[in-house]
């Protein structure tokens, strides 16, 4: 491989051995994981510190590095790169691997090797412009494994908790990014987790979970709807608490974001044109799980989401805010075709009634008979002091965890028990999370989304209105 850097000579990755002598390599950083401290055997009630990270040369080759040392000095050496930075090491020691033992932990690479840095003989730094050649930058791009060596979510699904344990591959697209969350362990040990959601042709949401701060970092690089990866040695598992299977980042997984692969690019075109139809939306507005609850604290009088929304009016992005407000329109005793709709089971988009059709062109099943769901589709108006909000939605699980029933059980109410339910929330001040989205094409100029509707605690009413000055 050549690079454009005239005054130093580099060794390729896959020309090391452990006779070469005062080796220089320069790659790009594919993986890392976090410092981590452990007893010294040596000097008892003292630790020593490692961590390691994975560094590519050219397509085929990789090799992984690691360094052992004081507290200081690792926590240094970790803090001078991350993920993606072009690095210089020279003069590492290169040591054979036990493949079976290494690779239990580490990415699994196709050298023999693995490399040692340390604090007396080596040195790692990144690379000045002139060394960050353009084909290293473009490494970050070729995933470690075959290209179509991967699970699709559906498969994953499909297999259930066959599948528990395993390690294997996925090609996802990011749906959406959690907040991280940080946490101190019992023995003091800080600690982060960060949710996320993918999705593909085949599910419309799937978990993956971060747990090393490094992996969170790069999670952070990724762009919702629009970045596709491919994850290689992820754990599967089944949690129990979901009840549903989740992808976990360990210390074997390197990921690719947006992979220069044939089928990444089929799946990017699948998310730009399902995007630009607006289904990963309506989806979100059927499930209602797509956003955090915890991460929405904005409390807003029904004027102020009007003025917010007014000022909003030139972006995408959506408004997220509370409101304590009154439901003043809730019509459950009207026609159950009026209540109730017919979605794909995949897209949640309508269908059409005469054809069962997805009438979404960017669902998987559009133009053909697809497995239909039946959801809630209601309209709800919401009033305070200073306005009102119509023909807010009110639909699919939000609606249901609402009312406190599920759509089969609401069809077989009697009309007087349809009636008693509506009275249940008519006229009572509820909390509700909303998300504001401008609509030039609706009524009001606003699309508003109901996120979670529940009668409101008259202190907690109290409490928000005199912040607000009311």
């Amino acid at each position: 491989m050549a690079f454009n850097v005239p005054a130093k000579s580099f060794v390729a990755i896959s020309d090391l051995h452990p006779n070469t002598a005062h080796p220089n390599i320069v790659g790009v950083i594919i993986g890392k994981t976090d410092v981590k401290g452990f007893p010294d055997r040596k000097n008892i009630g003292s630790e020593r510190y490692t961590f390691s990270f994975t560094i590519k040369d050219c397509p085929d080759h990789f090799i992984n590095v690691s360094s052992w040392g004081r507290e200081d000095y690792i926590r240094a050496l970790s803090e001078s790169f991350r993920i993606g930075d072009c690095v210089v090491i020279e003069n590492p020691l290169v040591v054979t691997k036990d493949t079976e033992k290494e690779e239990r932990y580490s990415p699994s690479t196709p050298s023999f090797y693995r490399l040692l840095v340390s604090e007396n003989h080596s040195t790692v730094r990144r690379c000045s412009d002139i060394e960050a050649d353009a084909m290293l930058l473009s490494l970050l791009h070729l995933p470690i494994k075959d290209p179509q060596d991967y699970y699709s979510l559906g498969d994953i699904v499909a297999n259930g908790q066959s599948l528990d344990g395993k390690v294997i591959n996925i090609l996802a697209a990011v749906r959406s990014i959690g907040e991280p969350k940080y946490f101190t362990t019992a023995d003091r040990r800080k600690g982060q987790r960060c949710e996320v959601k993918l999705f593909d042709e085949t599910v419309s949401s799937f978990l993956l979970i971060c747990w090393d701060n490094e992996a969170i970092q790069l999670v952070q690089t990724w762009i919702p709807r629009e970045t596709v990866l491919f994850l290689a040695d992820v754990r599967i598992s089944f949690d129990s608490f979901r009840s549903s299977m989740i992808a976990t980042v360990i210390s074997k997984t390197i990921i690719t974001t947006n992979p220069d692969t044939k089928e990444a690019n089929l799946l990017f075109s699948y998310v730009r044109e399902f995007v630009e139809f607006g289904g990963l939306d309506e989806q979100e507005e059927q499930t209602g799980d797509q956003v955090n609850l915890d991460s929405i604290v904005d409390v807003y009088t029904v004027q102020q989401v009007k003025l917010r929304a007014q000022e909003n009016l030139d972006r995408s992005d959506p408004i997220f805010g509370i409101t304590f407000a009154f439901i003043t329109a809730l019509n459950l005793d009207s026609s159950i075709s009026k209540l109730i709709r017919n979605r794909c089971a995949w897209c949640k988009f309508a269908i059409n009634e005469e054809s069962n059709t997805c009438v979404n062109v960017a669902c998987s099943g559009s133009g053909k008979p697809v497995d239909v769901i039946t959801t809630f589709d209601l309209l709800v108006g919401l009033t305070d002091h200073t306005g009102t909000l119509q023909s807010c939605n009110l639909s699919g699980n939000v609606a249901e965890k609402t009312l406190g029933c599920t759509v089969d059980d609401f069809v077989c109410l009697a009309e007087s028990q349809k009636t008693s339910l509506k009275w249940r929330f008519l006229l009572e001040r509820c909390k509700i999370y909303l998300k504001i989205l401008p609509s030039p094409n609706s009524r009001t100029g606003l699309r508003v989304n109901v996120l979670s509707c529940t009668l409101a605690d008259p202190e907690e009413v109290s409490q928000s209105l005199s912040v607000l000055g009311m």
